[in-house]
């Protein structure tokens, strides 16, 4: 049977931010993955965790979803958290990685190709204040033609480094003002089943 890993990283913010939305989208994908005869594992950071418990889930996990609010253009900081601790187990234990890839017998093996979990997957499911439109324009000079691939170059970069592919990301966008939480919600099976090929 296959695995998936569920992991939000909302973080509580009282009267303010109470996570309902991301909750939402992570039961939307459970349904999804639980449809497809998936087993469900899960991670709620807010909620505690073990950083090996984590590692064991992530290598029996064949997709890996992060559900995240995006917080001044980035994840709750309970999410950095999270990957230096998990991250730091799986490398200290091998299982995620061995080294960087890089050898002193054959210089042309690059930084980046050490990861031992070729097979993997992992996508981002992201909530944002910001308008769509601020993305992969650059007449917008916030971002100033950068798309939400590169906001999160951080985090993809850390599974990629243990050799994980990424998967295209799925946003709800203009989640305060004038978003479509609703049809946001409604297709995003759509892109799970697209992604999952």
């Amino acid at each position: 049977m296959k695995k998936v890993l569920l992991i939000n990283t909302h973080l509580t913010y009282p009267n303010w931010s109470e996570g309902l939305l991301n909750d939402a989208f992570s039961q939307k994908a459970k349904d999804f993955f639980e449809s497809k005869n998936y087993e469900i594992l899960e991670t709620k950071v807010e909620d505690g965790y073990d950083a090996d418990e984590e590692v064991e889930k992530h290598l029996q996990a064949d997709i890996i979803i992060l559900q995240t609010p995006v917080n001044w253009f980035g994840t709750p900081w309970i999410y950095k958290k999270y990957v230096d601790e998990v991250f730091n187990s799986g490398l200290h234990s091998q299982k995620f990685l061995s080294g960087d890839g890089r050898t002193r017998e054959d210089l042309t093996k690059q930084y980046g190709t050490g990861g031992k979990m070729q097979g993997k997957k992992f996508m981002i499911s992201a909530t944002f204040n910001a308008p769509a439109e601020s993305f992969d324009n650059p007449q917008q000079s916030l971002m100033q033609g950068k798309g939400t691939e590169d906001l999160f170059l951080n985090i993809t970069s850390n599974y990629r480094f243990c050799g994980v592919e990424i998967l295209k990301g799925y946003n709800s966008f203009d989640i305060f003002k004038d978003g479509d939480i609703a049809n946001d919600l409604v297709r995003y099976p759509k892109h799970l089943e697209k992604i999952m090929g």
